[in-house]
């Protein structure tokens, strides 16, 4: 029978959709508060290679990119674009303005959803810069844990495929590590499988640290199986430590809702082993993951049964909806450790995503071994180790192949980077035509050796950029306000921040806006203990910034500056208010709050802080008033009880299921 050649077309998912909102224009100079990370006492007792690479270079922040935190939870029917693949086997669909996040993948002859497809885009803090959302296929680079363009979009175009077919090839500028990355997906005529070709280039002179996982979706009932006897546990008590498979604790734990609490299982498959990962219904089917062996590590990930899980999961999708679990597939052992890639040189695999049928009474049975055996056999039958192995080899002869049909535009920090080191990119062009106004600045002090010297757009400095190459272009600049300020903060990337302080007080001397150097200085003296002189520079900072709201519209302004200065204002008011609240100021807190306009104090993180302050004003019941009205905390991060501890304050009532959001077996 022929088979139905291989498409790629644009298109569009329709959604209820909350909309990710504008970056914060504030630099997050502060580390992030990180769930994964471990003890050192942990690292004794574990592989050498892993305890080296579990120290290596781990993340301290996450400039150069911002937080994505102006989010809410108020959903509308959204066309989102998205790109469709298919055969005639095979339709999967891609969200190349969310990250390139595979949404979901349909295996047409049986009508079964291999992916777990959430039927809502919510956006909630779980990326490293806050922003994510859960379902389908996600591809993180960068550093431990969800990474920074979950909801950015990437270039997208087609190339020819190692078939002579085509493939679709997403790529862009990973600006934490500042390293190009794409992925090549495809599907081969008449295949049940969709291939994915990922390489990470370092273009640069010096090594750099780097991290990959692709995270798969999977309903939360199905059976997780992998080659592997033995795992190593994180269970967000900081600790990492090796533990049987699939019992723990008497428990099998390969069943998602057999875990009580939320746990990361790391299996650790054995050198040899074919790479894999399936998760299999009650029927025997399900998603087999397989790869080339340089993605070693395999991963699950679960919420667990505990009314903090359970919370997460409704607090990701819509009530009513399935659960969902994780698959993972990663470059290391764990999501902890990180590797060095050397100069000039490349990461590079490939990955196949298809369906599994496998005898039921095997793969759920209580021989492991046998239940293992059973998704090899199945595994080998439906694609050998030999022929993913084939088409890696196939897919590098078009890896550097330049793209046709562009299909979607990511940023234009690609380009930049380009321009400023010249690198020869093969396969993934930042062309020129994609710089922005958020580069232009920069484009500016490449060309001319200084910034403009305008206010910026939008009453903030603008985007930040962290590397040494710029930071010894901005040393060598005229020092005016905004160039002590940008050195300032690749100063304090750096680690230098003793010169970053002296730099933003150059800055002050001679700025005309000052509220920008203000608040840097003030997250400063706040990092070093100095609380008071901290409030004293946050209060002066909001000071400022009111002072230059725009003109008309009321608290909000008009247009676009004002719609910009509201953004500013909530972000820099949530950051003075906490300082303010720390140096026991309550009442110049409260005039803080009292000139946000009304939106932003109706926002749910600013009715926490409406918490916080009438706690710290001694007025208990009001805030208890506040938690019975109900509100939403968008933005609430992954394993942070701030709404527990905030409830225990105002009176001594269990904590209502609709605040509980635990994760641990605390």
């Amino acid at each position: 029978m022929p088979t139905t050649a291989t498409t790629i077309r644009c298109s569009a998912l329709t959604l209820p959709a909350a909309p990710p909102g504008p970056p914060n224009p504030l630099p997050p100079l502060r580390p992030r508060a990180e769930l994964h990370r471990i003890d050192t006492r942990s690292l004794t007792g574990l592989p050498r290679d892993m305890a080296r690479q579990l120290r290596y270079e781990p993340l301290r922040g996450v400039l150069p990119t911002p937080l994505r935190d102006g989010y809410g939870r108020t959903r509308t029917e959204t066309a989102l674009p998205a790109i469709v693949l298919e055969n005639d086997r095979l339709c999967v669909t891609v969200l190349p303005g969310l990250g390139g996040r595979v949404h979901s993948m349909v295996h047409k002859p049986t009508g079964r959803a291999l992916l777990y497809r959430n039927p809502v885009l919510q956006p909630a803090n779980f990326a490293l810069n806050d922003a994510w959302f859960s379902g389908g296929i996600e591809w993180n680079i960068g550093a431990t844990g969800h990474g920074t363009l979950s909801v950015a979009p990437l270039h997208a175009a087609r190339v020819p495929a190692p078939d002579g077919g085509e493939m679709l090839r997403l790529w862009e500028w990973e600006r934490l590590r500042d390293l190009p990355f794409q992925v090549d997906l495809w599907l081969p005529e008449g295949s049940d499988f969709l291939y994915a070709g990922v390489r990470i280039r370092n273009p640069h002179e010096r090594p750099v640290p780097t991290y990959w996982w692709s995270n798969i979706a999977v309903p939360e009932w199905h059976r997780v199986l992998a080659p592997a006897e033995e795992a190593y546990n994180f269970g967000y008590e900081r600790t990492l430590r090796r533990v049987p498979v699939p019992v723990l604790d008497g428990v099998d734990r390969s069943y998602p809702l057999h875990s009580e609490h939320s746990a990361d299982f790391f299996y650790d498959v054995p050198d040899g082993q074919r790479r894999w990962i399936a998760a299999l219904d009650a029927e025997g089917h399900g998603l087999v993951q397989t790869s080339t062996d340089l993605l070693r590590g395999r991963k699950l990930f679960v919420w667990g049964t505990s009314r903090g899980g359970r919370r997460w999961q409704q607090w990701l999708t819509e009530p009513g909806t399935g659960g969902y679990a994780e698959i993972q597939a990663g470059l290391a052992r764990t999501q902890l450790e990180h590797l060095r890639l050397e100069p000039a040189s490349e990461f590079a695999w490939l990955e196949a995503y298809g369906p599994l049928s496998a005898d039921p009474a095997a793969v759920h049975g209580t021989d492991w071994a046998g239940a293992r055996a059973e998704v090899v056999d199945r595994l080998s039958a439906a694609l050998p180790r030999t022929e993913v192995d084939a088409a890696y080899d196939a897919w590098r002869t078009c890896a550097d192949t330049e793209p046709g049909e562009r299909l979607a535009t990511g940023s234009g920090w690609g380009a930049l980077e380009v321009l400023r080191g010249r690198f020869k990119l093969p396969g993934t062009p930042f062309d020129e035509d994609t710089l922005g106004a958020e580069q232009e600045p920069w484009q500016r002090l490449l060309e001319a050796g200084a910034f403009p010297t305008a206010e910026p757009v939008g009453g903030h400095p603008g985007p930040a950029l962290v590397s040494p190459h710029w930071r010894d272009m901005l040393e060598t600049a005229p020092a005016t306000p905004l160039t002590e300020y940008h050195l300032g903060i690749a100063q304090w990337h750096a680690g230098d921040r003793a010169q970053a302080v002296r730099s933003w007080e150059r800055g002050l001397a001679a700025a005309g806006t000052r509220w920008p150097l203000l608040r840097c200085l003030a997250v400063a003296d706040a990092t070093s203990g100095h609380a008071e002189r901290a409030a004293d520079r946050y209060d002066e900072a909001f000071d400022d910034l009111h002072a230059h709201r725009p003109a008309g519209g009321g608290e909000r302004g008009e247009g676009q500056e004002g719609a910009g200065w509201t953004v500013v204002g909530a972000a820099l008011a949530r950051e003075a208010i906490a300082a303010l609240l720390a140096a026991g100021r309550t009442g110049r807190a409260r005039a803080v709050w009292e000139r946000l306009d009304e939106t932003t104090r109706a926002r749910g993180r600013f009715r926490l802080i409406e918490v916080e302050l009438l706690t710290a004003e001694g007025r208990a019941e009001e805030a208890r008033a506040v938690f019975d009205a109900g509100f939403e905390v968008a933005d609430l991060r992954e394993g942070d009880e701030v709404l527990g501890e905030m409830w225990s304050r105002v009176g001594d009532a269990p904590l209502p299921a609709r605040y509980d959001f635990r994760m641990g077996a605390g």
